[in-house]
């Protein structure tokens, strides 16, 4: 059976599957990154679990993997394969495309953990038909995938749908990237996380904590909860102002609050539209395995794209 190879390379663990033309998951298999042992150990072992999908591949069905996806973290150099930067990893300019090639044998496609992401929820989740949608998942940070016409920006330098830097409150709360008031130091699960365990002092409190107490009608978590809502409505309208997406895609830990989160986070991007067409907000349907189905499709797109591509609805 024809099939390729993805992994989906984390900050603690990597994902991987061998994944067919339709997007399904033939086989699936986990590990951890390793990068406690630095980041010479962390390439060695994608390029080492790589080989053993390759292995696999042709054990279970005859032929080996036609190419191969991986998606990382980090600053990602997709025309050039090369992990630019990924401060979790310790990588600086690690030309990954290449070292797997050589070592697979195989062309490899690499590409940003989150653009992956949303390039399956496009095609194949929550954002199937939708010619226009913008997937932003709520995790340890924020980012974003800006999809058109069944692909994924990635803008001329690569950064392409970092929402989670739009500053949404001036002079705020200092950010790892230099600026204050960041979207992502507000309204990310991490932030959640933060903001609840102060407010409720217990420092082992997290989001999915909040989202609870908040259900039960806990008042300090009520406000902690709707400001992370605001100032992630009020990040989300300047991207739907700048973007006019038809849907809009989120996921990540704090969307699994389920409509604890849409319902207020719709009526609060509602509130802000003037002159902007609402599009839909959609939960992410592909949960933790985006990253590595969008590493599987990276995979076939070098190969011509699937047998069956979703067409974009106009």
């Amino acid at each position: 059976m024809r099939h390729v190879i993805a992994l989906d390379v984390g900050g603690t663990g990597m994902k991987a599957a061998l994944v067919d033309e339709e997007g399904g998951l033939l086989h699936q298999a986990r590990r951890p990154t390793g990068r406690e042992r630095g980041p010479d150990a962390v390439v060695e072992g994608i390029l080492g679990f790589a080989a053993e999908l390759r292995a696999a591949g042709r054990e279970r069905f005859g032929e080996p993997a036609a190419a191969a996806g991986v998606a990382v973290p980090g600053i990602v150099d997709e025309e050039q394969g090369v992990a630019a930067y990924a401060a979790n990893l310790g990588w600086r300019d690690v030309p990954l495309r290449d070292l797997l090639s050589a070592r697979l044998g195989l062309p490899v496609a690499l590409g940003h953990d989150v653009r992956a992401g949303g390039l399956a929820e496009g095609r194949i989740g929550a954002g199937r038909g939708a010619d226009r949608y913008l997937f932003v998942p709520l995790g340890t940070g924020i980012a974003g995938a800006i999809g058109i016409e069944g692909r994924v920006e990635t803008g001329a330098h690569g950064f392409a749908g970092e929402i989670g830097h739009v500053v949404v409150r001036p002079g705020g709360v200092l950010c790892p990237c230099g600026q204050r008031g960041c979207l992502e130091r507000f309204a990310s699960a991490s932030a959640v996380s933060q903001a609840w365990a102060a407010a409720c002092g217990d420092p082992d409190a997290d989001a999915a904590d909040c989202a609870k107490a908040v259900d039960s009608g806990d008042r300090a978590a009520r406000e902690v909860w709707q400001e992370a809502v605001d100032a992630l409505a009020d990040g989300l309208v300047t991207a739907l102002t700048l973007l006019d997406p038809r849907t809009l895609i989120i996921g990540g830990g704090l969307a699994e609050a389920g409509e604890t989160l849409f319902a207020p986070l719709r009526k609060a991007v509602e509130q802000r539209v003037t002159f902007q067409k609402l599009p839909s907000i959609v939960p992410a349907a592909l949960g933790d395995t985006a990253g590595c189905l969008g590493a599987g499709l990276l995979a076939w797109d070098l190969l011509g794209g699937p047998s069956s591509p979703t067409t974009p609805r106009r």
